[in-house]
C-alpha cells in the first residue's frame, strides 16, 4: 500500500475522531451520551457497543455495495444494522449481564442511530472494504472517546469513583449523575473539544504559513 494511501487511511480515521466527532462535532445520538454515562463502565461498554456495530456495518454494506438495488437500499441498510444490533446484545448478555441489564434497552436503540446509517449511506455503500473499515473504526472510535470522557468526568464528579471504585473522598456534586447533570457535561465537553480543535487548526494554519 503506496504511503498516500496510508496516509488517506489515517485523515479517515481521524475524522471520525475528531472533524466528524459524533457527539462533540455533529451533536448526533445525545440520547445514550446522556442516559448511560453516569457510570464510567456502562460508558465504555455503550461506546464499545457502537464501536463493533459501526464497524460491522460499514464492512457488511461495502461487501454488498454492488448487488444492493438502489431503490431498496434504505431497508437493506436497516437490516443490516439491527441484524449486528442483535449479535451485540445476544454477546453482551452473554459475557457483561450486568451492564447489560443496565443499558440493554440503549443498545437496542443503536439501530436508529442516524451517525451509522448515514455512514452506510454516504460511505459505506460507495467505497471498498478497507477503506470503509477504517472509517467505521474512526467514527466508532470517535463515539467511544466521547463516551469515556463524559462518563468519566460524570461519575469522577458526581459520585466520587471510577468503574466503581472510590477515588475521592469529598462530598461528591450529585447533580453530576443525573439527567440535567448529564447534560451540563455534554455541554461543557462538547464547548472544551470545540475550543481545543479550534487552536489546534489555527496553531497548524499559522505554522503552514
Amino acid at each position: 500500500m503506496s504511503s498516500q494511501s496510508n496516509t488517506n487511511l489515517k485523515e479517515l480515521f481521524l475524522n471520525g475522531i475528531v472533524k466528524e466527532n459524533t457527539i462533540f462535532k455533529l451533536a448526533l445520538s445525545l440520547c445514550p451520551s446522556i442516559a448511560v454515562t453516569n457510570n464510567l463502565k456502562n460508558g465504555v461498554f455503550m461506546g464499545v457497543a457502537v464501536l463493533f456495530v459501526q464497524v460491522m456495518v460499514n464492512v457488511t454494506i461495502s461487501l454488498l455495495r454492488n448487488v444492493i438495488h438502489p431503490k431498496v437500499r434504505l431497508p437493506i441498510f436497516m437490516l443490516v444494522i439491527s441484524g449486528w444490533v442483535t449479535v451485540t446484545q445476544m454477546m453482551m448478555a452473554a459475557f457483561v449481564p450486568d451492564v447489560y441489564a443496565k443499558v440493554g434497552l440503549y443498545i437496542a436503540l443503536i439501530v436508529a442511530f442516524a451517525s451509522i446509517l448515514a455512514r452506510a449511506e454516504m460511505f459505506a455503500s460507495k467505497n471498498k472494504i478497507i477503506p470503509s473499515m477504517v472509517d467505521g473504526l474512526g467514527m466508532g472510535v470517535g463515539f467511544l472517546f466521547a463516551l469515556t470522557v463524559i462518563s468519566f468526568f460524570r461519575e469522577l464528579v458526581g459520585k466520587g469513583s471510577l468503574w466503581g471504585n472510590a477515588i475521592i473522598n469529598t462530598k461528591p456534586l450529585l447533580i453530576m449523575i443525573l439527567p440535567a447533570g448529564g447534560f451540563f457535561a455534554v455541554g461543557i465537553l462538547m464547548a472544551l473539544f470545540n475550543w481545543i480543535n479550534a487552536r489546534y487548526a489555527a496553531k497548524n494554519a499559522h505554522a503552514s504559513h
